[in-house]
């Protein structure tokens, strides 16, 4: 399997002629028809652009469990990764440095990728992996044949559930690149497999260990914010000539764009604010309005790009450029969540958390609380704010996670994942967040249809939000 890549050159997954195009490929049905879902019945899937309001609650699985899961401590976690591409070759580089895990088997589409990352598992010092080649499906005699404490996925959106359902019906633990899942029914199926297996089912948000997000984190922690009563995040990164591309995602994430309108990818945004909001932890999404702007971008891509005549410039796309997506939670307070991946524009996450004795903005990153910033109705840059009040992780794991991915937050969501597993303790995401944040896209597609009506947001948890313990903070 192949991840979602967008500069590796070496990477060619199920290439097709540039004279054929996407034609809207049946790929996008894969997530709700995968391994496992016919058991969910009658359930109407969710972001199919149909305007049908999905099934929300699953009153017969009955209730969550009283606290959050957590499994005896390993002395080695044993991992077999899938999709062996730009992000999961980081991932692997990764776990290769951290203590107490090992990667014993590895499954990609591509031959190369896959002998890859093995000659990388080898090269740090462990026996070669056992290596899975044999088609796109070939994850699941993975997950049958290998003795493993976890299977970690970095592919195509639409195998994110299929690869995670059939590890858990197999014994095994589960991690996901973002977003987990795109269909209220697959969202449903991960809780419903992650409680009648006993297993972790984990959306690793890499956001959620940025060294910006975790000072915000640090900063509602100790109270200096006040209560929180709004944020905003989003994911504002042109991405245009990389849908285009013929190789890594060109190959496969277009055609989200021709299919879907909505908010297709919320987690970078909006992990790091409802962590700040203790999401799942004593609060909750309680409903969605999402309206979406014309789709004018990568029309205007394919024809300033492309020859007339060329089948690039017949595509049809429905998603609108920019997403607004608002969110009110059971405690009434309200989130702004924006996608804009289709028009020229600088990178932006938002990242802003506003309480009542202040408010931090990123992009740039700064911070204002009352009695404490430097000048009245002034910012403070954020970096004046480092030395006090940095996160313990990153006063801990800066130096050790120097070069990693995405300024290495990357190889602390590992760290952390490794670590909460050897410990026998909760991780820090668990799979009532992975649901309720990918709950977002399907939401917003049914939302954007009816012309921005308000839909409920399932309640995963089935009402342990209430007592469940917040986020705390945590170190190395």
């Amino acid at each position: 399997m192949s991840e979602r890549t967008k500069t590796d050159p070496d990477i060619r997954v199920n290439p097709e002629p540039e004279s054929e195009g996407l034609h809207r490929r049946d790929l996008l049905k894969m997530g709700a028809a995968g391994l496992g879902l016919a058991a969910l019945g009658a359930c109407t899937p969710g972001g199919d652009g149909s305007g049908e309001k999905p099934r929300l609650q699953r009153t017969e699985l009955g209730s969550a469990p009283e606290q959050p899961f957590a499994t005896p401590p390993m002395d080695l976690v044993r991992i077999g990764y899938v999709g062996t591409g730009l992000q999961g070759t980081g991932h692997v580089r990764n776990l290769n440095r951290i203590e107490g895990c090992q990667i014993t088997a590895v499954c990609d589409i591509v031959p190369e990728k896959a002998e890859r990352a093995a000659n990388m598992v080898e090269e740090a010092g462990f026996p070669r992996p056992a290596i899975y080649t044999n088609g796109e499906r070939d994850f699941e005699r993975l997950c049958g044949e290998e003795d493993l404490d976890l299977v970690y996925n970095a592919t195509p959106w639409e195998w994110h559930v299929p690869i995670m359902l059939c590890a858990m019906e197999n014994g095994k633990h589960t991690a996901t690149e973002v977003p987990a899942a795109y269909t209220i029914d697959d969202c449903w199926a991960m809780v419903e497999w992650a409680e009648k297996y006993e297993k972790h089912c984990i959306q690793m948000e890499n956001c959620n260990y940025g060294r910006t997000e975790l000072l915000w984190f640090h900063l509602v922690k100790l109270g200096l914010l006040g209560e929180v009563v709004h944020g905003a995040g989003g994911y504002m990164h042109d991405l245009r000539a990389i849908k285009f591309e013929d190789r890594n995602e060109g190959l496969w994430r277009r055609a989200h764009s021709m299919e879907r309108d909505g908010n297709l990818y919320p987690t970078h945004g909006l992990g790091p604010v409802a962590n700040c909001m203790d999401i799942n932890r004593g609060d909750a999404f309680a409903t969605l309005v999402s309206m979406s702007s014309p789709s004018k971008g990568l029309q205007n891509w394919a024809k300033d790009n492309y020859p007339e005549g060329h089948p690039k410039r017949q595509e049809t796309y429905v998603c609108g450029d920019v997403n607004t997506s608002i969110i009110k939670t059971q405690l009434g307070r309200t989130i702004i969540v924006g996608h804009d991946c289709n028009l020229p524009r600088p990178y932006d996450r938002i990242n802003l958390v506003q309480g009542t004795k202040g408010i931090l903005q990123g992009y740039p990153n700064r911070v204002y609380i009352e009695g404490m910033s430097q000048r009245s109705h002034s910012w403070d840059e954020a970096a004046d704010w480092l030395e006090e009040y940095d996160h313990p992780l990153w006063k801990q794991m800066a130096e050790r996670s120097a070069g990693a991915g995405h300024g290495g937050m990357d190889y602390l969501e590992d760290y952390r994942l490794i670590k909460c597993l050897r410990e026998g303790i909760p991780t820090d995401m668990n799979v009532y967040d992975a649901a309720a944040i990918s709950a977002v896209t399907p939401l917003s597609e049914w939302s954007v249809a009816n012309g921005g009506a308000p839909i409920d947001f399932p309640d995963f948890t089935r009402g342990k939000w209430k007592n469940y313990p917040a986020w705390e903070l945590f170190g190395a």
